[in-house]
């Protein structure tokens, strides 16, 4: 992969959001791509970003990276950078997938987060165990450091924001991953350690759903300050917003934008989508493994959405959108999880099988009311 030093691409100005600009030479070049799209319209108040699937980046579907390079400037890998796609086995790495990415990102100006460094899913067993008995800490500091160490090395010349840590808190305490379970809350402090030393002048972020609970952000705030004590900078935080009609509240957002500016942190909303199909047993996490069986009634849009159903998903994207452009100077990024209806995670968690609607774009690749609704708020 042709090696190409982010900070042509980077501005120097003295903003706090100096990493997430573009300089003038990117910007004139992204003009001749479109000037009408989402990252346009919102330049003057955050970055506007999207999710690309595999997919997407092995199929080259031309069709949907043209519209990801029209609406969007930032992009994060939806799993090519996960450890079991880009580490498949401790001793084979496979960065195909994750070049194309990178290249597609370069090619268009974009500013790429790189996702996700350090997590409990999507990653092999041999990682933590070796003929079914759990390795030995000081082994699992190794691999981690080998892995981050390449990682971030391959691509620092591309990529300069990281989700270090991906969803290590539950219940507002550490989540008892295999992890936690042979470094205990150390794996955290060490992560971020690794990452900064792998790239010094990256932007870290810890991503997490559920970060509208104010017990969870009391508990990562506490985490990050004792890694200040230690000297280990985490710049920002990533708020996974994946909302439903119904939550988290527009205020609950809104509080959470807040609080985490006043430590000191960057607010990154990180993986944006409405899900407006019926809830399984009131569930609201974001956790991968978890499965329900298939029932027809928690499928009934098959169709298509209801008018009232499509209006509750208008008004929901607006109101949470208000509060970014209102706390624009506590947000740096918005990203979506996807781009279109049909690549969505939500057609097949936590149900197998369903039709969801939950981004801008429906199946046809055309912008919803939602989208339209938006725009007029950076009129």
């Amino acid at each position: 992969m042709k090696k190409i030093n982010r900070r042509t691409f980077l501005s120097g100005i003295g903003s706090s959001l100096a990493f997430l600009c573009i300089n003038s030479s990117a910007a004139a070049k992204k003009t001749s791509i479109e000037q009408s799209g989402l990252a346009e319209v919102f330049k003057d108040r955050f970055r506007i970003g999207t999710a690309i699937s595999s997919d997407t980046l092995v199929n080259n579907n031309s069709r949907l990276l043209r519209l990801i390079a029209r609406e969007f400037n930032t992009i994060t890998a939806e799993n090519d950078m996960k450890w079991e796609m880009i580490r498949p086995s401790l001793d084979n790495w496979n960065w195909e997938v994750a070049d194309k990415f990178v290249e597609y990102g370069l090619e268009n100006q974009m500013l790429m987060v790189g996702h996700a460094l350090v997590w409990h899913a999507q990653i092999p067993d041999a990682v933590f165990f070796r003929n079914g008995k759990p390795k030995s800490k000081n082994e699992m500091l190794r691999i981690m450091e080998n892995h981050i160490g390449a990682v971030v090395d391959r691509y620092k010349h591309a990529i300069s924001v990281w989700d270090v840590v991906n969803e290590a808190i539950d219940n507002n305490k550490w989540r008892k991953t295999n992890w936690y379970k042979q470094i205990g809350n150390e794996y955290f402090e060490k992560a971020f350690a690794l990452a900064r030393e792998a790239d010094p002048s990256a932007h870290l972020i810890y991503n997490d759903y559920g970060m509208d609970n104010p017990e969870k952000q009391d508990f990562l705030l506490l985490a990050i300050r004792r890694l200040k004590s230690k000297g280990i900078k985490v710049d920002g935080v990533g708020m996974q917003l994946h909302a439903a009609l119904d939550g988290p509240s527009a205020k609950q957002v809104e509080n959470a934008i807040v609080k985490f500016h006043k430590a000191g942190l960057q607010v990154h909303i990180t993986e944006m989508d409405l899900d407006v199909l019926p809830k399984v047993d009131d569930y609201s996490g974001a956790e991968i493994s978890t499965n329900y069986q298939y029932d027809e009634r928690l499928n009934p849009y098959t169709e298509g959405l209801p008018d009232h159903i499509a209006k509750l998903h208008t008004e929901r994207y607006t109101e949470l959108f208000e509060v970014f452009v209102e706390h624009s100077d506590k947000v740096a990024r918005v990203s979506t999880w996807g781009t279109v209806d049909s690549e969505s995670w939500k057609n097949g968690w936590p149900v197998k099988g369903r039709t969801n609607y939950p981004l801008l774009f429906d199946r046809n690749y055309s912008p919803k009311e939602a989208y339209h609704s938006i725009i007029n708020l950076a009129s």
